[in-house]
C-alpha cells in the first residue's frame, strides 16, 4: 500500500511538473498551489461584457506569477478559518486578450451586454473612466479579480454588486449598500492586503501583489 501511495504521489508531483512547464518560468497554475479554490473564469466562457470568449483564454484556468500565487495561498488559509473560500473570475490576461477589448470598443453597435455590466455609461467612456486600460497590469501575470464564497455551501458572498460591473456601485468607496457588504467587502480587502495585494479603488474585486516580480513586462502566451 506504501509503494502505491508513492507511485500516485510520484505521478502528482510529474503531471504538477508538466504542466508549469508549459508556462513562462516563474508562473504557475493557482490550482496547483490551491486546490480547493474556486475558479468562474469569465473570459473563457460568455458570461462577460463581451458576450464571447475572449481571445487566449483556451481553458477556463487561473495562471499567477509564482510569488502572487504563494501570497493568495495564505489569503485562502486565513479565510478558510472564518468559514470563506476564495472564488477568482480571473488571474494573468494575456495581451491580446487586452486587443480583443480595445477592438471590441471601437464598435460602438455593439452593445449585447449593456444592460447588465455597464447600463449606466457608454461603451466609448470605458477606457477614459478606467474601467477598460490598453494594458492591463493582469498582463503583467500578479493581478487577480476575485471574491469569496462560503466554503461549506459554495454560495457567493454578497458584495453589494457584480463583478465586473461598470460603475461606482463597483468603487471601494461606494456608500450606498448596507452595512454587512461593505464587512464582506471589508474581509475580503483586509486579508489580501495583509498579504500583499493592493486593490484598485474602482474595483472591489481587482488586486495586485506587491512588489511585482514582472513590473515592466506584459506578457501574451496562452490561458490554457
Amino acid at each position: 500500500m506504501k509503494a502505491v501511495f508513492q507511485i500516485l504521489t510520484l505521478l502528482f508531483l510529474y503531471n504538477v511538473s508538466a504542466q508549469e512547464s508549459t508556462l513562462p518560468p516563474n508562473f504557475v497554475y493557482v490550482q496547483d498551489v490551491i486546490p480547493d479554490v474556486v475558479l468562474e473564469m469569465r473570459y473563457a466562457g460568455e458570461n462577460n461584457f463581451l458576450g464571447m470568449s475572449v481571445d487566449g483564454y483556451k481553458s477556463p484556468v487561473a495562471i499567477l506569477s509564482r510569488p502572487a500565487a504563494m501570497a493568495l495561498a495564505k489569503v485562502q488559509r486565513e479565510l478558510k478559518e472564518k468559514g470563506y473560500c476564495l472564488k477568482i473570475f480571473d488571474a494573468y490576461r494575456p495581451q491580446r486578450a487586452v486587443n480583443h477589448f480595445i477592438s471590441w470598443a471601437r464598435k460602438p453597435e455593439d452593445t449585447l451586454k449593456k444592460a447588465q455590466f455597464y447600463p449606466g455609461l457608454d461603451k466609448k467612456d470605458l477606457f477614459s473612466l478606467g474601467y477598460i486600460s490598453t494594458r492591463s497590469g493582469h498582463s503583467r501575470g500578479s493581478t487577480i479579480d476575485l471574491s469569496i464564497v462560503d466554503y461549506n455551501s459554495g454560495e457567493e458572498i454578497d458584495m453589494g454588486g457584480a463583478y465586473d460591473f461598470f460603475g461606482e456601485r463597483s468603487h471601494h468607496n461606494y456608500t450606498n449598500i448596507t452595512p454587512a457588504q461593505k464587512m464582506n467587502r471589508s474581509i475580503l480587502k483586509n486579508a489580501m492586503m495583509k498579504y500583499g495585494f493592493q486593490p484598485y479603488s474602482q474595483e472591489w474585486w481587482h488586486y495586485t501583489y506587491q512588489p511585482e516580480p514582472f513590473p515592466n513586462t506584459y506578457f501574451d502566451f496562452l490561458v490554457k
